[in-house]
């Protein structure tokens, strides 16, 4: 298994970008209804669904935020210490056979010598395959150095 290469915290600056692109599932959408056990028919009942503003059934929005998060966790693989905060505007709906590429910014570090690392913050959209943001995020992640072996 290949194993991704993140970036330590001395590595990383105010600036970079750095992205993920998805489709999104009817198991995307089966699964989140049985991960959060919410099986609100807008998202489990195609007819409900049908009369409602959307047409259609659409992706939990939480479910829509973790996997906003992906990105962050592929890019600080073996360095991340933990998510610390995850905060979500939901813009527009999100539907099964969506494509959603989610960019995140870094803006800002806090050094944390205690930790080897410090906190890095983040900003990010995420845009459907028509370039409608359905999501607007801010995080905050502890990274440290990881195994230099590995980490970027």
């Amino acid at each position: 298994m290949r194993v991704p290469v993140g970036y330590a915290y001395s590595k990383v600056e105010v600036g970079v970008h750095f992205q993920h692109t998805l489709t999104v599932t009817e198991t995307h959408l089966v699964m989140a209804a049985g991960l959060f056990g919410d099986f609100n028919p807008l998202h489990i009942d195609e007819e409900f669904a049908a009369k409602t503003q959307y047409g259609t059934r659409i992706l939990h929005g939480p479910f829509t935020a973790a996997l906003m998060t992906a990105s962050v966790g592929l890019f600080f693989a073996g360095s991340a210490i933990g998510y610390l905060e995850h905060n979500c505007r939901f813009t527009a709906p999100v539907k099964p056979g969506d494509t959603l590429t989610t960019s995140w910014t870094v803006t800002r570090k806090v050094d944390k010598p205690k930790h080897r690392g410090g906190i890095v913050e983040l900003q990010a959209v995420c845009r459907n395959q028509q370039g409608v943001a359905v999501a607007e995020a801010e995080g905050r992640v502890l990274v440290g150095e990881g195994d230099e072996r590995t980490v970027g």
